[in-house]
């Protein structure tokens, strides 16, 4: 009976991610694919719905899963924040099949637009669906984009564990969703340039593979001919794990003992009585 029960749960928590990365692609990939097939509003539109698509995955996953929506922060929880190791490769294999799906969506709802956008399914429309060194057109090598990635994923992790920690001053009122999304608003707004601030691997490779699967046989390269598919899997998981380890390294420790607690308490200065 409780082997049943438990594995009811992980049902419901994989369904969670499966649905909650759906829906954080089709708002990505959706407005990627508006305005640059359509040239229908701008890098800032781009950069707010990928964050209102966050916050929607969040609030619609959040009480079953965690709403991880990420393999670098499913990854980074397990090392670092004593998530379950057992549920990590199905946490991960539901964000890539969520991801997958969104992009297939995407790609038959704009089929005529893109039809007449890029009829050939060249690098012009590739991006629409997955990232490219420099966006495909300004002068970023794989290993720049591979640096940025570290970076930006970094910064998501860094801050995604400040603002789920209930020991250090979480947002209240349920905005902890909210906060998120405004991160990756922040990111896109400051690191896009490079990479195209993937952060995500299954965000990247599920809809490299949907892309490659309809018509786009050059997915898997960039625009100088090289395998790049690998870099927004390593760069995020690589940088996921570093921005955890920073927080649990520069923050965590100093930060007040939850009630019940064991651990290290910070000194606090006593008045002098002498």
């Amino acid at each position: 009976m409780l082997d049943r029960l438990t594995e009811r749960v992980l049902l419901g928590e994989v369904l969670a991610e499966f649905v909650g990365t759906l829906v954080l692609i089709l708002f990505g990939l959706g407005v990627v694919a508006q305005v640059v097939a359509a040239g229908l509003g701008g890098h800032d539109s781009i950069a707010w719905a990928w964050g209102f698509g966050v916050t929607f995955g969040i609030y619609l996953a959040g009480r079953l899963s965690g709403a991880h929506l990420n393999p670098a922060v499913t990854l980074a929880m397990a090392v670092f924040n004593k998530f379950s190791w057992r549920k990590v490769a199905p946490y991960i294999v539901a964000q890539f099949f969520g991801a997958f799906v969104a992009a297939l969506l995407v790609r038959w709802n704009y089929t005529e637009v893109l039809a007449k956008f890029d009829p050939g399914h060249t690098l012009k429309s590739q991006f629409i669906f997955s990232t490219l060194p420099g966006n495909g057109s300004l002068p970023v090598s794989d290993w720049g984009a591979l640096r940025d990635q570290v970076i930006g994923t970094a910064i998501l992790l860094l801050v995604i564990l400040a603002v789920t920690d209930l020991r250090n001053s979480p947002p209240g009122a349920n905005l902890g969703g909210v906060v998120i999304g405004l991160l990756v608003v922040a990111i896109g707004m400051s690191f896009g340039t490079n990479a195209g601030y993937a952060i995500n691997p299954a965000r990247d490779l599920g809809p490299r593979l949907a892309s490659y699967l309809t018509g786009y046989d050059h997915a898997w390269r960039d625009q100088y001919g090289h395998l790049y598919f690998w870099v927004p899997i390593i760069g995020p998981l690589v940088g996921g794990l570093l921005g955890a380890g920073l927080y649990r390294l520069l923050v965590s420790p100093f930060l007040p003992l939850a009630e019940g607690e064991v651990g290290m308490e910070v000194p606090t200065e006593e008045p002098d009585e002498s």
